[in-house]
């Protein structure tokens, strides 16, 4: 159809609508404002194309057409506004988008959005509970003053009224990406503070492959961000022509967990159990008093965490640190633990980032490291380039544990651990270094054929690794020494004579040439 709007066209118009609050209020803000304005857009625009297209089998059978959309994917109910003192109804209208488009003028709009929010919140509880309980379109503190926030508000309605979103005309995918684009953005331009909310996609990608989830399988993000590495997950099962498969998280940060929630629903995941909490000191993620169990756990946890939990956390009880309680200051330990307790036993698939620290550190994560090696359940051991996230200069690690090495397991015999350097596999840029597919595809079939190539990867014997007390060093066991090329000296020296006398005869040709100009 010659109406269809593409991906770019939907990109750079949520984008221009971020000029509203540019300069006004930090990005690592703005972005609830920008993402909450799409995501009401995207539903009252599919509400409105389904309605339309439920009318012509139900004519206006106005509540029999409300109960079979509900049914398919959400609600959006009527709101009466009254008079406080008469009670009489001044204003009715549908929780939508062109609803606020047509009050956009209102002196009280931010109150009107904030409204239209909670109604539609409290409309679809099962899928929405909490979304929009931290954002607040009314703030002084964030928006300004009720003129300049009026203002700013109208703008920013005018703009997303520019986007027509339904889906005759936009695929449900395009919107999704736009979602995940605006994330994108927002991190580059909010810097350190964006990683509470974004692994790049590439990362993720590279997670997902490596933690191979497969049909039928529950997948976990205890630290799940957006959601961004749960929805990248989801569509490896979906490109193998399945749509059987769960996801879990869990967020620390309220507003961020909100982004998981709506990216979810904007991806067609509805379904997706998203907690709001601390993983490490009150897990969500529960069964009666145990842990959830999962066949894939993915994540991209704070590096470092410095108080972490640490004193409350000597007597857990789910018992996750039996093999040692990680340190005080560095909680990194601490999440990869949780992620392998809440693995499948004999079955479970663990990826995960880390700081190199994590792969030498000694102290209570050497004990932990020689216990996780020991138990045999390292797969790999796989080195990043440096500066690949906005949070970060610094080169990552990704740690690979597979559960079925455990005794039992179908892999109990391999007890090798794969070591990929692949710190040069990485696209130069001016902020940030981007990894390519071209890279990630060979991590991924290194990872697979589980062969040494030569300067890139090697695989260890449990031997080696303990005749090094442990150490994960990727250097250790990929050597990328380059031979420098021998310089020979005589040569050198006959060049350099050979320059001078050349030096010698331009300048004596100059000088006579300047003699001859009575200079």
């Amino acid at each position: 159809m010659t109406d269809q709007v593409n991906q770019r066209e939907i990109n750079n118009a949520a984008w221009a609508a971020c000029d509203t609050f540019r300069g006004v209020i930090d990005p690592a803000q703005y972005k609830d404002y920008i993402l909450v304005m799409l995501f009401l857009k995207y539903i009252s625009d599919l509400w409105a194309d389904h309605y339309e297209s439920y009318k012509a089998e139900y004519g206006d059978n106005d509540e029999r057409i409300r109960r079979k959309l509900q049914r398919e994917r959400f609600i959006l109910p009527y709101i009466e506004m009254k008079d406080e003192k008469t009670r009489k109804t001044t204003d009715r209208f549908l929780a939508d988008f062109n609803a606020l488009y047509e009050r956009r003028t209102a002196p009280n709009i931010g109150e009107l959005i904030n409204i239209v929010l909670e109604h539609i919140e409290e409309a679809n509880k099962a899928k929405l509970e909490g979304v929009f309980r931290n954002i607040d379109f009314n703030s002084e503190s964030s928006l300004g003053k009720a003129r300049d926030r009026n203002r700013r508000l109208e703008n920013l309605l005018k703009d997303f009224n520019k986007l027509d979103l339904r889906p005759s005309r936009v695929d449900e995918d395009l919107i999704g990406n736009t979602y995940i684009y605006l994330i994108e953005r927002f991190a580059s331009d909010a810097g350190k503070k964006a990683g509470e909310f974004y692994t790049p996609k590439q990362v993720s990608k590279l997670l997902a492959l490596l933690a191979d989830p497969k049909p039928g399988d529950r997948i976990c993000d205890p630290s799940c961000g957006s959601g961004g590495l749960l929805i990248e997950a989801a569509s490896l099962v979906e490109q193998n022509g399945s749509r059987d498969f769960a996801l879990f998280g869990q967020e620390v940060n309220g507003s961020t967990w909100a982004l998981a929630r709506m990216n979810m629903f904007l991806h067609g995941k509805d379904a997706a159990r998203i907690e709001w909490g601390d993983t490490l000191n009150s897990p969500a993620l529960v069964e009666g008093d145990q842990l959830m169990r999962f066949n894939v756990v993915v994540a991209n946890p704070p590096f470092s965490l410095d108080k972490w939990g640490h004193e409350d956390l000597e007597e857990d009880r789910y018992n996750r640190f039996w093999r040692g309680l990680p340190p005080k200051s560095k909680g990194d330990y601490a999440f990869i633990t949780h992620m392998i307790e809440s693995a499948l036993p004999r079955e479970g698939r663990v990826a995960v980032v880390v700081p190199h620290g994590v792969l030498f550190r000694g102290g209570a994560e050497g004990r932990i490291r020689r216990a996780l090696i020991e138990d045999n359940l390292l797969d790999a051991v796989i080195g990043l380039a440096g500066n690949l996230f906005p949070t970060t200069s610094i080169p990552v690690a990704v740690l690979v544990f597979d559960r079925a090495r455990e005794k039992g397991g179908a892999r109990e015999n391999d007890s090798g651990v794969l070591f990929i350097d692949a710190s040069v596999d990485f696209q130069p840029g001016k902020n940030q270094n981007t990894l390519l597919d071209e890279h990630r595809q060979r991590i991924v079939e290194t990872f697979r054929t589980r062969e040494n190539v030569d300067k890139y990867a090697y695989l260890a014997s449990p031997e080696e690794i303990a005749e090094n007390d442990y150490n994960l060093n990727i250097p250790r066991y990929v050597d990328t020494y380059e031979e420098e090329e021998e310089i020979d000296i005589a040569a050198v020296e006959a060049e350099i004579e050979q320059l001078e006398a050349e030096l010698a005869e331009v300048r004596g040709r100059m000088k006579q040439y300047l003699k001859e100009l009575g200079v």
